[in-house]
């Protein structure tokens, strides 16, 4: 069995009496991009500081390929971090930034610059090596703060926050840049963002976190179809949650009451009884059948509609999404609802 690039055991993190990391335990594989996400203060930026070296562990222990690194500094713990600020020196030129860290290790200047100018080339900056940070753009700045974490081709990559100086059609782009330099190099990378359609684009596992502790540790498909709680499902995918009556049909699968409709699906161990349906919003379907509803309001994006759904017998606003941009649904309309089972999941009320 490969060992774990990282591993916390039971870790825990306090500043004074907060716990800012609670009981915290997780792998990270070798080559693999793991995101630590959740909302602000959940514990996901001190996790990655504790892997740093940046932060210490109140109790328990943290492990980088097998070695215990608990108690060592973040000199002496083989990891390099890009930060949300790039932390560039303004005053050196992109080859200046990209060796400082190489320089500083002792090696000697014509080493140093031949390992920084082929990451360089990794990162498609071949020709940028004379100019300042001043003279790039956001996404270059981010490209020279990542070839100056690998060129020191440190056991783990850390990021922090990557992509939230930059506008949105850039991040998109410098995200993939990401991933595909991740994948090509066999990086072991632990990547901390709040944006969960970020987090799904670039992982091959997303650790959600909340209130300082694991609210659940899965592939980015087992947590959008399978959420295991309320706070997973409304936090990623931006899931409808509506109260339903569960009924078990047998050992795997339920039956979920909601108007008229009864809906089979896997009941995944929540209890018989009330319970709350997870709707995305690409599963609402609009058509002859259903349970009778009303537009409240409409919006025209390009290349879908956005749907406010009021269901008749319900007090709650369903968000549709719609790709039908041809012949619109509009506000007030009268709808008939039904729903994709795939973008179905019962959770616990």
């Amino acid at each position: 069995m490969t060992q774990p690039a990282v591993t916390f055991q039971s870790v825990t993190k306090r500043f004074g009496q907060t716990a800012a990391v609670d009981a915290v335990s997780f792998d990270i594989a070798p080559a693999t991009l793991v995101t630590l996400l959740g909302p602000s203060g959940c514990g996901k930026t001190t996790t990655l500081r504790l892997i740093a070296g940046l932060e210490h562990a109140t109790v328990g222990r943290i492990l980088i390929d097998g070695q215990d690194v608990t108690h060592l500094s973040a000199a002496d713990r083989d990891v390099s971090m890009v930060f949300q600020s790039y932390a560039l020196f303004p005053h050196m030129t992109v080859m200046e930034n990209t060796c400082y860290g190489l320089r500083a290790s002792g090696l000697n200047k014509a080493d140093a610059e031949a390992r920084a100018a082929e990451k360089l080339r990794l990162v498609g900056l071949t020709g940028y090596e004379r100019r300042l940070p001043s003279e790039l753009s956001g996404g270059q700045q981010q490209r020279v703060a990542v070839a100056r974490a690998i060129v020191l081709e440190p056991k783990v990559l850390l990021f922090d926050e990557p992509l939230s100086n930059l506008d949105a059609k850039l991040r998109r782009r410098v995200r993939d840049e990401i991933r595909a330099l991740q994948q090509d190099l066999r990086l072991t990378v632990a990547y901390v963002t709040h944006d969960q359609e970020e987090a799904l684009a670039v992982s091959d596992r997303i650790i959600v976190m909340s209130h300082a502790r694991i609210a659940q540790d899965g592939t980015p498909r087992e947590l959008y179809e399978a959420p295991a709680s309320r706070f997973v499902a409304d936090f990623i995918g931006n899931a409808n949650l509506v109260p339903v009556a569960l009924r078990h049909a047998d050992a795997t699968t339920g039956e979920a009451t909601l108007g008229p409709l009864t809906l089979r699906l896997p009941h995944r161990g929540v209890a018989p009884g009330a319970a709350l349906l997870a709707i995305r919003p690409h599963a609402l379907r609009f058509g002859a059948e259903g349970i009778p509803a009303r537009i409240a309001h409409a919006a025209y994006l390009g290349s879908h509609m956005e749907y406010g759904v009021m269901l008749e017998g319900h007090d709650v606003e369903l968000f549709a999404v719609a790709p039908d941009i041809a012949q619109p649904l509009a506000a007030g309309q009268a709808v008939r609802v039904s729903f994709d089972p795939a973008g179905l999941a019962v959770v616990s009320g």
